[in-house]
């Protein structure tokens, strides 16, 4: 049974003027709910509730799983589609993004809409009296999560130099400056819900103290403080358990972090709740990113694979990645079918050696699609624009669909009840080993490398076809001891780096790992990135370099010209120098 947050909780503010003299001043306005009808153990459920809906919320570029910023502008994934579809989108794939950009709006304005429902039941829990003190401060540790997360989206996407505005503003319209570095504000925040929230919650969906703890680590790490985040990711590896009570670990089957039908396992520390109780309350941030036409979803084909990622998965005569990137010559994985005959599937798929974690994360042609059967061409929207690969991971299932588990957005577009992980062990266990890397423990950090490898080549995640066989040339192993990694500090960060793209491929996760290795190694990676695509899709031709210098992307054009001036005559917001 799933316990959901997820809860359509407006505040209108029509004011109605229905009566003769001043008494309409004092009588609350019709339509909209007054703050002290709220100021009661009912209410703070409610707008507690509502500050979690907004991670569920409308717009394809507020989503937290950012498949645009972290999956497409990373290199995970082309756009895909037909040219004109979102044609807002063309510009960022191809590196030419504009402060105009709707889809920055979109990620800007869902922060400050999180933010401010946020203040609102802070405001509403300080002003209750008839509530559990300890309740409270469970409540208050959630709401400082909450907030904590959504700064945080923005800070990956602006930088940190954007306006913190908490609960201490009464108004509507604040007017702050962005000229302050935010993230000791998001970190007092972390620090705040880690003091108050507790082990276990009676709803698996809300945040605990692991969940606030691992936040932290990630913060850190984006940050570049390394020092700081690892004794906390070892304390949440080490100890952690999810909000119902169970201990981390890696689940066996990585489908099993993928259904509606097995969530809130061992691996996810905090997942927003996806429900159909609620009439096209599906997942709407996702809801262009399913296979065309006859596949699951119906619509709309976004989100496409890219080759360079799908080569990736190339390994060695040892099943090993190759980490001197080789696999960017030679073939591709898959390659457009030159066959014309009625029905001949639109590519077809090279016998190479590949991590069978490539058809876990990656849709294919010839390869099963989770228990759907194989892909139809009417899968693929537009392969000249967006290739021939289809995204898997967060596509429903047809038990998920025969169990019910599938609910629309907006009446039109598809969604799953599918829970989507924000935060897990596996990208934890990998962001250890990072630190452990960085500060010279070799062996300790290809361990947990091998780990993550040893769950990937367990036999239930090996695709079979339909005569039981493995779908493709399948080969995965752990590094050996005699490895360079476990004695060339470059060549263990370069493994533990390649890992985090294998493993976390298409989860919206690429950019700002890139971003935060630094702006030569984005530079570097997303150049490599565009000159491979090139060689497959046409339109990558007209693609730019991304700057070393723009590791942020611009503040949107609206909300500068929104805010306007200070008295003084300077603006409240101002361009990151990069993008000037």
């Amino acid at each position: 049974m799933k316990h959901n947050l997820i809860a359509i909780f407006g505040f209108a503010t029509l004011l109605t003027f229905g009566s003769c003299g001043e008494d309409f001043l004092y009588k609350a306005p019709q339509g909209s709910i007054d703050q002290n009808a709220l100021q009661n153990a009912t209410g703070v459920e409610l707008v507690v509730a509502n500050a979690y809906a907004n991670l569920t919320e409308n717009g394809w570029g507020a989503t937290p799983f950012n498949w645009t910023f972290g999956g497409m502008y990373g290199g995970d994934a082309n756009k895909g589609s037909d040219p004109g579809d979102q044609s807002v989108l063309n510009e960022m794939e191809m590196y030419n993004t504009a402060s105009t950009n709707g889809y920055l709006n979109e990620k800007w304005v869902w922060t400050y809409k999180g933010s401010k429902r946020v203040s609102i039941a802070m405001q509403i829990i300080a002003a209750t009296t008839d509530m559990d003190a300890a309740l409270k401060e469970v409540r208050m540790g959630e709401l400082y999560f909450l907030r904590a997360m959504f700064y945080f989206e923005s800070v990956k996407i602006f930088g940190p130099f954007i306006p913190y505005i908490d609960e201490t503003f009464a108004e509507n319209d604040p007017k702050v400056h962005n000229d302050k570095d935010i993230y000791p504000n998001i970190l007092a925040d972390v620090d705040a819900a880690i003091a108050k929230l507790p082990a276990t919650q009676p709803e698996v969906g809300r945040a605990n103290v692991w969940a606030a703890k691992a936040l932290k680590a990630k913060i850190l790490m984006q940050k570049g403080d390394m020092t700081a985040a690892k004794p906390i990711l070892k304390d949440v590896i080490e100890n952690g358990k999810t909000s119902n009570g169970l201990k981390y670990g890696l689940e066996d089957n990585l489908n099993n972090n993928w259904s509606a039908l097995t969530e809130n396992g061992k691996e996810s520390i905090f997942a927003v709740q996806f429900s159909n109780d609620t009439e096209d309350n599906g997942n709407s941030g996702m809801s262009l990113c399913y296979p065309h036409n006859s596949g699951p979803g119906g619509c709309c084909g976004f989100y496409q694979p890219s080759y360079e990622l799908a080569n990736s998965f190339k390994v060695d005569a040892n099943g090993l990645p190759l980490l001197d990137n080789s696999y960017r010559n030679g073939t591709s994985v898959s390659y457009v079918n030159p066959s014309t005959t009625d029905g001949a599937p639109i590519s077809l798929n090279s016998n190479d050696p590949v991590d069978p974690r490539l058809d876990f994360a990656i849709g294919r042609y010839g390869i099963p699609y989770k228990d759907w059967g194989l892909p139809k061409n009417d899968w693929v929207r537009n392969p000249v624009n967006g290739g021939i690969f289809l995204p898997k991971k967060h596509v429903y299932s047809l038990a998920e669909k025969d169990a019910g588990q599938v609910a629309n957005h907006d009446g039109w577009a598809p969604g799953s009840t599918m829970n989507l992980q924000y935060l897990s062990l596996r990208d934890c266990i990998l962001m250890y080993a990072e630190c452990l890397a960085n500060d010279g423990d070799l062996k300790g950090a290809m361990d947990l490398v091998n780990q993550i490898r040893t769950r990937a080549a367990l036999p239930v995640n090996v695709i079979k076809n339909a005569a039981g066989q493995p779908a493709a040339n399948y080969k995965i192993s752990t590094y050996p001891q005699n490895h360079a990694a476990f004695t060339d500090k470059a060549t263990c960060i370069k493994a533990v780096r390649m890992e985090r793209k294998l493993e976390l491929a298409m989860e919206g996760q690429r950019w700002f790992d890139l971003q935060r290795w630094g702006g030569s190694v984005m530079a570097t990676e997303l150049k490599a990135y565009v000159d491979f695509e090139k060689q497959y899709i046409p339109k990558f031709a007209a693609a730019s370099y991304l700057q070393a210098a723009r590791t942020m992307f611009p503040v949107p054009d609206g909300q500068i010209q929104t805010m306007g001036n200070d008295e003084s005559g300077k603006p409240y917001l101002v361009q990151p120098e990069p993008w000037k």
